[in-house]
């Protein structure tokens, strides 16, 4: 008997998704907007190339929104199917989450589960990946949030900016700033912290170059040197910047998959132009680990 692999559910995302090509995450995406003064734009309307314009030459220092519960409602209409697994940016880091759970108010006949991912960009990417590969398998939604729930917990987002002043523009330096006690020439070392969703720094560099380098030993101190990774690289205005992260790396680990991606526009308002970060997890994910 052949194993039905029609999808059982489909999958929706937000805003805060970094997508890689090398992954599973062409899905439905509930858009974020970046808003410099009275000017709108949402994800898919303004390029990077033209943010980095934008945050060059434009006086007014831009925010960002968070998608409606309608923008949120359009995306899981997309999914096209009467189950939807929607998977968030951190609650911690934006109103997303509460969002899609008020669009489950106006979507009848549609059964949406929220989860949070609890992290955003290409670390957000990894879980929507696992969600999508099983609803393309075939697989059940509880299983899939096995899956999804297994990359959270082994999969850690680490990244660096040359500037600390659009996090602190943006109301979300918090801890990081507390952390480096106002030595704002330091390079941090960011996370997003596993228990609050926010966040918080785990080192330091005197250099922004030396930022790259920290990163690239925080990721070898979490999983030791010599374990196999799969790493998600994330550059901003300097693509080179991934380049160099990806060379130390090899060095130290078997890299078992790789990709890299550009920041997205929104997540950029927050990092200014010049960041560099990375999603690492160690060796296969879980699916090929239960079907060698």
């Amino acid at each position: 008997m052949t194993q039905d692999t029609r999808p059982h559910f489909a999958v929706a995302t937000d805003g805060g998704l970094d997508a890689f090509e090398g992954l599973n995450n062409a899905v439905p995406v509930a858009p974020f907007s970046v808003n410099f003064g009275s000017r709108s734009y949402r994800t898919d309307e303004i390029s990077r190339a033209d943010l980095f314009k934008e945050l060059q030459t434009n006086p007014q220092h831009p925010t960002s929104s968070q998608p409606t519960p309608q923008e949120w409602a359009d995306a899981i209409r997309e999914a096209g199917s009467p189950q939807v697994l929607a998977v968030t940016i951190s609650a911690g880091l934006s109103g997303s989450r509460n969002a899609a759970d008020q669009a489950r108010g106006v979507l009848d006949g549609i059964d949406v589960r929220l989860h949070d991912s609890g992290t955003l960009s290409a670390a957000q990417a990894f879980q929507v990946h696992a969600a999508q590969t099983a609803a393309l398998r075939g697989e059940s939604l509880e299983t899939a949030l096995e899956w999804v729930r297994a990359v959270q917990q082994e999969t850690e987002l680490y990244f660096t900016i040359e500037t600390l002043e659009y996090l602190r523009r943006g109301g979300r330096i918090g801890r990081v700033q507390a952390t480096l006690g106002g030595l704002l020439n330091l390079k941090p070392v960011i996370t997003v912290d596993k228990t609050t969703g926010a966040y918080t720094n785990v080192g330091r560099a005197r250099s922004y170059k030396g930022g790259i380098e920290a990163v690239g030993q925080q990721v070898t101190r979490t999983y030791g040197e010599g374990t196999p990774l799969r790493v998600g690289l994330l550059y901003g205005n300097i693509r080179e910047d991934a380049d160099a992260l990806m060379e130390q790396l090899r060095g130290r680990h078997p890299i078992v998959w790789s990709g890299a991606a550009g920041v997205n526009p929104v997540l950029n308002v927050h990092t200014g132009p010049r960041a560099l970060g990375v999603a690492a997890a160690p060796d296969q994910w879980p699916w090929e680990r239960d079907n060698p």
